[in-house]
């Protein structure tokens, strides 16, 4: 059994968005967070894979923090089965360390161990040392249903 191409739309438009979804259970539908809220993009040396958290293989560069990204329009942008980034997701500066990022997670918490959402590769690797500051171009952190 596979999802329709509407109530993936509609998933996406309701974790990423904070947008409701129409017609599930009470007459208001499956209802949005009460406030909108972020998603914590992470960076990652290696792949956390499907049974990881947030920590896994995360950056440790010193400096690293999540990115938050808003679950808003502005923060997100979702079309058809994709949603993707909408704006630069910028972490913060590398003041010492030296490590090499391959993926990206996305997650619930701030800090810590965290639920991991999804995850996947970067585009290409970010080679990070003191003095680099990694960021993901606008629709390079996304997530596919299918």
């Amino acid at each position: 059994m596979s999802k329709t191409n509407a109530f993936e739309t509609n998933f996406l438009l309701l974790l990423f968005n904070n947008t409701a979804i129409a017609n599930i259970g009470d007459a208001s539908g499956l209802q949005p967070s009460a406030a909108d809220g972020d998603l914590f993009c992470s960076l990652h040396t290696a792949d956390p894979g499907e049974a990881g958290v947030q920590t896994t293989s995360e950056a440790a560069y010193t400096s690293y923090a999540r990115a938050a990204v808003p679950r808003t329009a502005g923060g997100w942008t979702v079309a058809g089965d994709n949603a993707s980034n909408t704006a630069i997701v910028q972490w913060p500066q590398a003041t010492g360390g030296s490590e090499t990022e391959t993926h990206y997670g996305i997650g619930t918490a701030v800090s810590g161990a965290g639920n991991l959402l999804a995850s996947g590769a970067l585009t290409a690797s970010l080679a990070v040392s003191n003095g680099i500051q990694p960021e993901a171009a606008i629709g390079a952190l996304t997530w596919t249903e299918d």
